[in-house]
Formats: C-alpha cells, structure tokens, sequence
C-alpha cells in the first residue's frame, strides 16, 4: 500500500539522516563484516585441523594471548578514530602474517610461534570494532537480527577451519598449504572495507534530542564498566562458553580418535599427519550447530522478550545450563557408542552457540556508544583470559597428571576425565547469566539515557532530565 510504502521510505530516510549510511549500504557494511568475521575464525582454528594437538595449544595460547593484549589498544583506538581505517590496516597485516607463517620450516616451530602470534594484531583490531558499527546502522529488533548474521560467522568459520585445515593438509601432504587458503581472501575483504564500506556517525541513530554525549578519558570509561553489573556478569558468563569452546576446539578431535582407537574403531596412528576423519565431522557438526544455536538463540529471546525485559540473560543461562548435561553425556558415551556420542555434541553445541548473538547485543544496549570498543576489548580481555587462552592448556595439563601409563586406555581415559570440566563451567557460566538478568533491566534503562550514574532515574519514572557526560 502506499501508507506502508512511505513508512518505508520515511525509515530509509531517518537511517541515513543518524547514521549518514543509507540502508542497502548498511547491508552490504553487514556482509562484508560478517565475511571477515568468517575468516578471522577460519584461519583461527584452521591449524586445530592440522597439527598435533600439543603444538597447536602453544600456538593458540600465543595467538591468543597476542590477541587478548592488543585489544584494549584498538578498543581505545575504535572509540575514537576512524574504524574503516583502522580495520583496513589490521587485515591486511593479518592477511601478510598469515601468509608468511605458512612458509615457515618444521625444524623452526619458534617461527610459526612468533607469526601466528602477530595474526593477533590483526584480529584484534577487527574484533573489537565490527559489532560497534552494526550498532551504529541498526537498533532494537534489527540490530538483534544482524548481529545474528554476523555471529553465524563465528560457529561456521569454525567449522571450514577444521575442515579447510584438515583436508587441505592432507591433499597436499603438507599442512602449510591449509594457511594459504585465507590471505588471499582476506585481501579481497581489505578492497571491499575500503571501498563499499561507509563510517557511520558514532551513536547517532540511537542519540536522544535531549541528551549530550562526549567521549571520556580511558580510566573514566575503564571505571564506569566496571560499574556495569549486566556488563561484567555477562563478560564472565561469555567467558565460560570461551572456555568450553576452546577446550572442545582443540581436544574434542583428538578425543574422538582415541575413543575410536580405543573401542577398537581405528587401528593406532603415530606419525603426526594422520588421514582422520574426526576433523572433517567435527567441523561439520560445528557449522550446523552454530548456525542452528544462534538462530534459534535469537529466535526464543525475540519471544521471550514480548514477556520479559530480561529474556536475553534468561535465554543465555538457558543455553549454558542444557549444554553442560549433553556435553557430559557426550563425554561419558564416547567408548560405547561413537553415533551416540557425536548426537549428545550435536545438542551440546547447539546449546552453547544461542550465546553468540546474544551476548553482543546485551553488551550494546547496556553500554553508551562512546564506550562499546573499549567495552568488546575488555570482554575479549576477560573471556580471552580465563577462557580459551588457558583451557586447553590445562585440559591438557589435567590429562597428562591423571595418565598413570602411555597406553591407548589411559591417553583415552585421563583425556575423557579432563574434559568433564567443561560441563561444570558450563554451569558456573549459566550461574552468571542468572545474575545478569537481576540487573539487566536498569542498566540497559540508564544506557539509552546516557546516565553514567543511573541516579536521575531512580526516583521517578517521570520523562529523563537531561545527562551530559563529561
């Protein structure tokens, strides 16, 4: 009709009038993050899919530590300089690292350390940053529904990583090949960011007439999230899902062999390039259940909200809550039945993957815009740290003190043993999430009103004075 043809048109209108990006560029701006997005976690864990499992954990805890240090820095960064450049700079420098790891030498493991630890710099820059521009395009239900496009990236990168990675390696013969899959493409997203990507005006599609917002000093930025109940419980529960997933990406393949070795399944592998299928299945069922979990994840938060202004830590705690008994289920089954066993990781990851989306959104509407890039830096920070830095290393580290012998029965039990910590952080993490949804509510109230202290709205549920944050 024609009312709803101008609604349209009149939303199109006002998009571009806050933002300064016009709607079908916003959508492109969208898919090119989103395809970035798709590279940043296919390379991550594209050598998970190729290498022993105790060098590839020295070479994630180096990338990922690289990459939790350096966040913060582009955090700050993204508050306050052009964000296009910034990540146009930190692809390209990912794309040439990557791609100078690749022609490392095997006796030289000190090399491809030092390379896949400079990756970081790259990612850094771009994670931080890409959610605070789908912020500044879209708001409400629609911000909800892109960053969910954004985040099937995470699940699904994933996925192709273990599968690039393994099956490259192996037509090759030669697991340096697999990391020449992604500098190429990450070129290609380094010409589309500069030249179909627009900066959007920072905050204005959400800005208030009668409320001012000025940029604050980093330790007065630093202070105030530390203030932010929703943002710190739910940067701690989102550190459970990192521990959980970091742990399954790399020891989950290599249990999956062992418990097949060990029923008797697959006959013992020793050289190190090893033709395995677990990879391959692995990454599949990683690409499905990301997809599935965080479309259904946003799906049931989009319900549960006509019901409760707390439906997105509710759904998340959910999400952690019915993924801890699956995963252990999935654990405990691995040397009875392996059809069993890959059905219980189905439902386990599909459980764990409704966060993704989630958790962004949370983060952008409890926190004023010129704070959400030092915000994503300090939760990659605290996810990073006591998440997926650490625990592989000591799933690791519990497997090996728990292995009384080198037989095929103890590097099967102590592993499968070690990993039963997953579904207890699983728990711990939807323990979070309940408390998130206790303040939820007032913070996110006091995010949309730019009020760094919430006091003006306490007493009264009268119009918002006006806030000025300097």
């Amino acid at each position: 009709s024609f009312s709803s043809s101008s609604s349209s048109h009149a939303l199109q209108g006002s998009q571009l009038f806050f933002s300064g990006v016009s709607s079908v560029r916003a959508l492109l701006t969208v898919l090119i993050l989103c395809y970035i997005n798709l590279l940043n976690y296919m390379d991550r864990f594209t050598v998970a899919g190729t290498r022993s499992s105790f060098k590839v954990c020295f070479i994630l805890v180096v990338f990922i530590c690289s990459y939790m240090f350096l966040a913060p820095l582009f955090g700050y960064l993204g508050d306050r300089y052009n964000r296009k450049i910034i990540m146009s700079f930190g692809i390209s420098f990912w794309s040439l690292v990557t791609l100078a790891s690749s022609y490392t030498p095997k006796e030289h493991f000190w090399a491809l350390l030092l390379t896949r630890g400079l990756v970081g710099v790259g990612e850094a820059s771009y994670s931080t940053i890409a959610p605070t521009i789908i912020a500044d395009l879209y708001v409400k239900g629609k911000r909800t529904t892109m960053l969910s496009i954004f985040y099937f990236a995470i699940p699904v990168g994933s996925g192709l990583g273990y599968i690039v990675g393994s099956q490259v390696s192996n037509a090759a013969k030669n697991w340096h090949w697999a990391l020449r899959v992604t500098p190429a493409l990450g070129l290609v997203a380094v010409l589309l960011l500069l030249f179909v990507v627009k900066e959007p005006k920072r905050g204005a599609i959400e800005a208030q007439q009668d409320h001012h917002l000025d940029r604050t000093s980093w330790l007065t930025d630093l202070l105030a999230l530390s203030k932010n109940y929703s943002f710190v419980l739910s940067t701690f529960g989102f550190t459970a899902v990192a521990f959980v997933t970091g742990s399954l990406a790399l020891w989950a393949p290599t249990f999956l062999l062992r418990a097949a070795i060990f029923s008797g399944e697959r006959a013992p592998c020793v050289d190190e390039q090893c033709s395995t299928s677990e990879s391959l299945i692995f990454g599949i069922i990683t690409c499905v259940t990301g997809v599935l979990g965080v479309a259904s994840g946003v799906q049931v938060s989009r319900q549960l909200r006509k019901k409760t202004s707390r439906a997105d830590p509710l759904v998340c705690a959910a999400g952690l809550l019915l993924s801890a008994p699956f995963l252990y289920l999935a654990i405990v089954f691995a040397e009875a039945s392996t059809i069993a066993t890959y059905v219980f990781i189905f439902f386990g990851e599909t459980f764990l993957s409704m966060n993704w989306a989630i958790v962004a959104d949370i983060l952008l509407y409890v926190v004023v815009p010129t704070r959400r890039s030092t915000a994503e830096a300090l939760q990659i920070v605290i996810s990073h740290l006591l998440g997926d830095a650490g625990s592989p290393y000591l799933i690791g580290v519990v497997s090996d003190s728990l292995k009384k012998t080198d037989s095929f029965l103890w590097q099967f039990r102590s592993l499968q043993l070690s990993l039963l910590l997953c579904s207890f952080v699983a728990v711990v993490g939807g323990a979070f999430f309940l408390a998130t949804a206790l303040f939820i509510e007032q913070d996110r109230h006091r995010a949309e009103n730019y009020d760094p202290t919430g006091e003006t709205h306490r007493a009264a549920a009268g119009p918002a004075a006006d806030v000025t944050i300097t």
